[in-house]
């Protein structure tokens, strides 16, 4: 699928391909009518939807849960109303295809990969919004919960209601942690999935949550958590004030990497004993065999969030899953061009399998993985034991790394 990219030139190593299209690569422009939503449990998030050109202004609607229309049944025992949509209506019409975008950590629809996907499916003349976590966007919420990695829960209720909203193929894309949310909720809904969406893509999922906090704290990494941090801090803290004695302020003040984080705050806040639970608990790499939507998974080879001894192999995932997994393109960047370059290379590329998938849709899921096998660069091979539980090794022209199916941490494997 994307073993084609090379990155340019001046794009050398994955830290610049990751820090350059996030920081310096122009973002095209893309305009958004806001869309508060209402959720199951009386909370609200902010649903930003594309707007066609031509059209002036950023409109901010209501939020329109006045309007109580008959519940969506879901997989998790809660509910979801086919609300938010008639005052605001997709501007290419209900019956073209819509692409839905859940943001990563701490993203939103500014963020380089949304308006990146946002103008694609400008481009297709296709539906598209990005879908906000709670408490992001610049929309605070209601409740004293926040987000986090495994929010499965969250995907399925929001995308039944755009299933009950739209008459079109429903494509939807989850960036980082976004999309280990997606994958663990088509995981958990399985063949349940088809019902509700068409087609998904996760782009640079933590497919092991313990083992990315870790490549994190560790070396240059450490600069991309303390940006996280830096945002993730104070918000905690905000939401103390609003929510006192939900967690201990002074050793929030006092977090210095994931680990310390995610035990103080995201742990406790979303009912998990601690940090080591939530991330067993929450990883999307053990839900990956149970996948039956057509699915596509992305991840470059020197993504430093992600250690690529923990990337699944072809034999740990369904056949309704694509592998896609280019040696270059760093952590949702893939820049492309001359300097200052452009982003539009993943998106577009996404939004082909998207069409072909569709056009696939009547195929049984089965002889998806044989069409489709798992994608790599030229120059080397990758190779897996059959027993995925053995390891697998990748070889490269020289030399070659081993991995076992867990990674605990740098330097440490089980």
């Amino acid at each position: 699928m994307l073993n084609d990219y090379r990155a340019p030139w001046w794009a050398v190593g994955g830290h610049v391909q990751t820090i350059w299209p996030s920081r310096l690569a122009p973002k095209p422009q893309v305009r958004y009518r806001r869309e508060p939503w209402s959720t199951p449990d009386d909370d609200v998030i902010a649903v930003d939807w594309l707007q066609r050109q031509g059209i002036d202004g950023d409109l901010r609607l209501p939020d329109p849960a006045a309007r109580r229309d008959p519940p969506i049944a879901g997989v998790f025992g809660q509910t979801a109303t086919a609300q938010g949509i008639a005052s605001a209506s997709p501007v290419n019409g209900p019956g073209q295809p819509t692409l839905a975008l859940f943001h990563g950590l701490e993203g939103d629809s500014e963020s380089h990969y949304s308006r990146a996907f946002m103008a694609e499916a400008g481009r297709r003349r296709w539906n598209g919004c990005v879908v906000h976590f709670r408490g992001c966007g610049g929309l605070p919420n209601r409740l004293p919960r926040a987000y986090h990695s495994g929010d499965s829960e969250e995907i399925d209720w929001i995308l039944r209601r755009l299933r009950a909203l739209l008459g079109g193929p429903l494509f939807v894309v989850g960036i980082s942690l976004g999309g280990n949310a997606l994958l663990k909720w088509l995981g958990e809904v399985s063949l349940g999935a088809q019902g509700v969406i068409d087609a998904a893509a996760a782009v640079c999922p933590p497919q092991d949550l313990r083992a990315g906090a870790y490549a994190l704290a560790a070396g240059f990494n450490r600069l991309y958590m303390h940006n996280f941090l830096r945002s993730l801090i104070p918000g905690a803290l905000a939401r103390l004030e609003r929510f006192p004695g939900l967690y201990d302020a002074q050793k929030v003040r006092g977090c210095s990497s994931f680990l310390d984080f995610d035990e103080v705050v995201t742990a406790p806040l979303h009912g998990f004993c601690s940090a080591e639970e939530y991330w067993r608990r929450s990883s999307c790499g053990p839900f990956l065999a149970s996948i039956r939507a057509p699915t596509l998974v992305v991840n470059a080879l020197n993504d430093p969030f992600i250690p690529i001894t923990c990337l699944r192999p072809p034999e740990a995932v369904s056949h309704a899953v694509r592998l896609s997994y280019p040696a270059q393109g760093g952590h949702v960047g893939f820049p492309v061009g001359h300097a200052p370059g452009r982003i539009d290379y993943l998106p577009r590329k996404v939004g082909d399998w998207f069409v072909a998938t569709s056009r696939e849709s009547g195929r049984d899921l089965r002889n998806i993985q044989a069409e489709h096998p798992l994608e790599t660069e030229q120059g080397f091979e990758r190779r897996f034991d059959r027993r995925f539980d053995q390891g697998f090794e990748i070889r490269f022209d020289k030399g070659f790394v081993r991995g076992p199916r867990r990674c605990l941490g740098p330097g440490k494997h089980g």
